[in-house]
């Protein structure tokens, strides 16, 4: 189908030029935020557990569709057809298309990223090539008693569970934390401290990546997506609401991350904090940046667009 292919494209697009964007020097570490706060914050993980309830199930001889906990911010499904390969696609309110890669057997996470409202679901079997086949449609009507639960859960492109390594070391990270905004940057510095960009992965990854979260951990290198990916996992561990961002950086696609914080709302990048204000929260660009070219290129944020959240 044109759509798929379409999609396939753009996306090995984004996933090459993911760091396109100026790379000079070594980034300078930016003056830490220091709270007011003298009480320590609680730095015990809260990884929330996606659940295939059965209350509200829909499906054929294709797939099976939980929806049990739609207000919770994500639904889940599996397909059980007899094809090698199955896509799921979902439009939300905001009109904006998300294609997934469908596992045989067994369930994945889909976060409701537009909030409430009416999306459409489409699952599509792979016959042969690039042609797919339609096999499930459905409506369905989304009203989130969580704002923030599609970005406390774990989905495809923000992986995680208790036993996860990122958990673990987020944990230790934001120890000293006094408040959310102490540990994010704690977190944030961490990561921008301890992953290089991989320039040979950039030019090979596949279409239909999605990261491993732990194993680049692990490795200490990756594409913008990685370092998105591994953030927003752990914050998402001790209960910081995140959102994995894909956009336009300029003219490369590209991936970054913003996150929620009480009595300030959805922070749009954390490169420094000056008491007021953030410039836009992109580790992947302050770990290979110099801090001036990095605020040169940010300005206000428009050189961002946002198409995609995870």
């Amino acid at each position: 189908m044109k759509f798929f292919r379409k999609h396939f494209r753009k996306t090995a697009y984004f996933l090459f030029l993911c760091l396109s964007l100026p790379v000079i020097g070594c980034s300078k570490k930016p003056e830490p935020y220091v709270s007011s706060s003298t009480t320590i914050r609680d730095n015990t993980p809260v990884c929330l557990v996606p659940t295939a309830d059965g209350d509200a199930v829909y499906s054929n001889d294709y797939v099976t569709v939980d929806v049990s906990n739609m207000q919770e911010g994500y639904i889940m499904a599996g397909y059980t057809g007899e094809k090698e390969h199955a896509k799921l696609q979902l439009t939300g309110p905001d009109y904006m298309t998300y294609t997934y890669n469908l596992t045989k057997d067994n369930y994945d996470v889909f976060p409701l990223s537009a909030g409430d409202g009416t999306y459409q679901l489409g699952i599509y079997e792979n016959i042969e090539g690039n042609q797919y086949a339609t096999v499930f449609s459905q409506e369905l009507s989304v009203t989130l008693e969580n704002e923030s639960g599609p970005f406390l859960y774990p989905n495809q492109y923000v992986k995680f569970n208790s036993s996860s390594e990122v958990v673990s070391v987020a944990m230790e990270v934001v120890a000293d934390a006094h408040d959310d905004l102490e540990a994010i940057n704690y977190i944030y510095n961490y990561v921008v401290e301890n992953i290089t960009y991989d320039y040979d992965k950039a030019k090979n990854v596949q279409s239909g990546y999605v990261p491993d979260v732990d194993e680049i951990l692990s490795l200490k290198t990756g594409i913008c997506l990685d370092y998105a990916a591994v953030m927003a996992s752990m914050l998402r561990s001790q209960q910081i609401p995140t959102r994995l961002e894909v956009g336009y950086a300029g003219e490369a696609y590209h991936a970054w991350i913003s996150t929620y914080v009480e009595n300030q709302g959805w922070i749009n990048g954390i490169i420094q904090f000056d008491g007021q204000s953030w410039s836009i929260m992109d580790p992947t660009f302050a770990a290979n940046s110099s801090e001036k070219n990095v605020r040169n290129f940010i300005g206000d944020g428009d050189n961002y667009v946002t198409k995609y959240i995870y």
